[in-house]
């Protein structure tokens, strides 16, 4: 018989995959393409403010805000003028402008070599055991 903890962690696994793909399932080749729109920055009002999954904000960590994607999903943002893109983690809701998909952390934005707004693609990105065990040796 499962115990309990391995009911939950089956369930909560099963949860996050539901809710990334229901994101990304506008249409069909919405997954493969990613999800398109204008990306915005936020900083220096929100520093040390509590983001919507409870960390506090510090404007210094590749972090994002996505309106639904899970808390802890990892996503590649893409410029689409200079081709540039990073790797992300969710840890606050918005943006609340309309035609805006991502609001990234000051960090990102300057990885990414924004300004402003750009137009980008997110996508998201699969952890993998290989990409894992890649990313713990570093």
């Amino acid at each position: 018989m499962l115990s309990r903890k391995k009911v939950f962690a089956a369930t909560l696994v099963g949860f996050a995959a539901f809710t990334t793909s229901a994101a990304f399932a506008d249409n069909s080749s919405t997954r493969q393409s990613g999800q398109h729109g204008v990306a915005s920055w936020y900083g220096p009002g929100f520093y040390g403010r509590k983001t919507a999954s409870g960390e506090r904000f510090t404007g210094k960590a590749l972090t994002a805000a996505h309106r639904t994607l899970p808390f802890g999903s990892m996503v590649r943002v893409t410029d689409k003028r200079s081709g540039r893109s990073i790797v992300v983690r969710i840890n606050d809701r918005g943006p609340f402008k309309r035609g805006r998909v991502i609001d990234l952390s000051a960090a990102a934005a300057r990885a990414l070599g924004m300004g402003g707004v750009a137009p980008v693609v997110v996508t998201p990105v699969v952890r993998t055991a290989a990409n894992e065990a890649q990313t713990s040796n570093r």
